[in-house]
């Protein structure tokens, strides 16, 4: 009742299959697997970060993260570089012997500092963006606690019922000591 008051779905996805793996390398090769068999919509889930599941799901791309920060990063040392500027340009002050009124030298800390601030508070939003955060929507079968314990978890959703049992041995073939089905999205 208050899953569904939270906006979290009342019962098990149509479709889906969840399995549970004891071992990192038995979710490699079943993610491994799937992709071979043409399956593509998962939902990998860890007790602990693991690179190996990053490059098995991604094949090798570098996350998108990195751009919310390089847009960051130049944001904040021009906003700072502009900020300093500005600032100098409007309550000028005598300067002997015809030296620039905008002196670069002068404004390197606050540019450095701004791109700094800019570049991390951008990565930071890029994150939870990226990463669907806050997750008040996650499907029934995520939200096992054994996921955030001792044990990964895979979910593979939009099956139809062929493609359950197909999927279904996949994953037991591969060392699941789990799997579950929901009902077929499709007959």
């Amino acid at each position: 009742m208050i899953g569904a008051l939270m906006g979290r779905p009342a019962g098990p996805t149509p479709g889906a299959v969840k399995s549970v793996f004891a071992h990192l390398d038995c979710l490699i090769e079943g993610i491994d697997q799937l992709k071979k068999a043409g399956y593509s919509n998962m939902i990998v889930t860890s007790p602990l970060p693991r690179h190996e599941i990053e490059e098995q799901l991604y094949e090798g791309k570098p996350s998108p993260v990195r751009w919310f920060t390089l847009c960051g990063a130049l944001f904040g040392g021009t906003t700072g570089f502009t900020m300093a500027s500005i600032t100098h340009v409007n309550w000028p002050m005598i300067i002997p012997a015809g030296k620039p009124l905008v002196s670069i030298p002068a404004f390197i800390v606050i540019t450095f500092e701004s791109t700094i601030m800019f570049g991390s508070l951008f990565t930071l939003i890029g994150l939870i963006l990226m990463c669907g955060l806050p997750a008040t929507k996650l499907q029934i079968e995520v939200q096992d606690p054994r996921f955030s314990d001792d044990k990964f978890g895979l979910v593979v959703n939009g099956l139809s019922k062929v493609d359950q049992a197909k999927a279904q041995s996949i994953l037991e073939s591969v060392g699941a000591i789990e799997v579950t089905a929901s009902e077929a999205a499709h007959a």
